[in-house]
């Protein structure tokens, strides 16, 4: 199946062309963001935007899924990535003629949330299509690399653009990211996946099928529920860095920016580590370890004085949060590839896709009430226990059952 080394070939085309995507999505990102701040000065809107983009995934992800095993899925990372480009070039040309009214943007975020829940599975499912089993972590690790460089490019960008030109001609990056990431795509031949076997079967059976995946694999099943579980509390925090900075530490902007650099350098050294001299076996035991140290991490960023070395620790801690998220995220990943059918593996990702799309918004209505009240730096504390303690009470829960011979374990893991 795997032709001798020309899967490393179509590989870097496809992931250079996703990364220079990201790269355009991560600079208009940021740069509506400032537009919106400037144009309303209002939290709310700011608020609804991130609703705007969240909400389609969690709609969506299902149907996602089920969409990625039942057809092409070249064609519908194509499709979904040049329909976001379409959308920003047709909002940049109204802009340019017209005034338009704020709201309008959320329209495009919308649309663009919608693209993405649709690509990601198609894309995930993808990767084990092209590369040998053997070379998943390797390669997951390079997919992460290049998308912490657009994390940690793509602001820069935005930010130069929109100090350069006008929003309309900063929307241009996105477009011309999408299509050289959907011509990349095109150029690569990928090897035919199998079809479902009764493609009149009801949409929601199909998802059913996609939950069973982890139902069926109970050591990757109790991870997924940590997962879940920990989301809730982890996933508001990346709302609450910024705050970090301003509100605890009292410090400018300039240092807020350190802390999101600190964040993307974890996610590069990780990547590039898991991409080059890391060999994975045990795949799950080093998700939950990630898992256990952004616990870890968290609740010692919570218990930071608030004076300037206070800070230097935390920067240096964002860089840990940042390595220790891909811990827990290319072994998972590079696991549900290998393990899943290739016939549910879009379904498998778009559930994944769904805690992430849920958890965010409901992580920031628990949290965002009681970190104003409390404190933001609290709210880390009480997220970094949380997450140790679900991790290793989920760890546990499932070494002590396996031992009693109440749940299959696999060995090779």
């Amino acid at each position: 199946m795997f032709e001798k080394d020309k899967w490393k070939t179509k590989f870097l085309i496809v992931a250079l062309g996703q990364a220079i995507s990201l790269l355009g999505s991560h600079g208009v990102q940021f740069a509506l963001i400032w537009w919106l701040a400037e144009q309303t000065s209002s939290p709310l809107l700011l608020g609804l935007s991130g609703l705007a983009a969240y909400l389609p995934m969690t709609l969506f992800s299902p149907l996602a899924g089920v969409v990625a095993d039942r057809f092409n899925r070249k064609f519908i990372c194509i499709f979904s990535d040049m329909a976001m480009g379409v959308i920003a070039l047709i909002y940049a040309i109204f802009l340019f003629l017209f005034e338009l009214p704020v709201w309008t943007v959320f329209i495009m975020l919308c649309v663009r949330g919608i693209g993405s829940t649709f690509q990601q599975p198609a894309i995930q499912s993808i990767i084990p299509q092209l590369v040998p089993t053997q070379q998943l972590v390797k390669t997951n690790g390079w997919m992460q690399l290049m998308n912490a460089g657009s994390f940690l490019l793509g602001p820069v960008i935005g930010a130069s653009l929109y100090a350069a030109f006008p929003m309309s001609v900063v929307l241009m990056s996105d477009v011309i990211g999408a299509t050289l990431a959907s011509i990349a795509l095109a150029v690569v031949k990928i090897p035919k996946q199998q079809k479902l076997q009764n493609m009149k079967q009801n949409l929601l059976v199909e998802f059913k099928e996609g939950i069973w995946v982890f139902r069926k694999d109970r050591e990757l099943f109790y991870l997924v529920i940590a997962e879940a579980l920990c989301m809730f509390f982890y996933a508001p925090l990346s709302s609450f860095y910024p705050l970090m900075t301003s509100d605890y530490f009292n410090l400018s902007a300039m240092y807020g920016s350190v802390v999101e650099l600190s964040f993307a350098v974890g996610m590069i050294i990780s990547s590039l580590l898991f991409s080059s001299v890391l060999k994975v076996n045990r795949k799950i035991r080093i998700s939950y370890i990630g898992l256990l140290a952004m616990g870890v991490i968290s609740a010692t960023c919570g218990m930071l004085p608030a004076v300037f070395w206070g800070w230097i620790l935390f920067a240096i801690l964002c860089v840990g949060l940042g390595a220790f998220g891909n811990v827990h995220t290319i072994p998972l990943t590079a696991y549900i590839q290998e393990t899943v059918e290739t016939e549910k593996m879009g379904r498998a990702f778009s559930v994944l896709t769904l805690i992430s799309s849920v958890t965010m918004p409901v992580g920031l209505l628990l949290s965002s009430p009681i970190a104003e009240k409390v404190g933001i730096h609290i709210w880390f504390f009480i997220a970094g226990i949380a997450i140790v303690s679900i991790t290793a009470a989920i760890w546990l829960w499932y070494g002590f059952n396996s031992q009693k011979g109440g749940l299959k374990y696999d060995s090779k893991i």
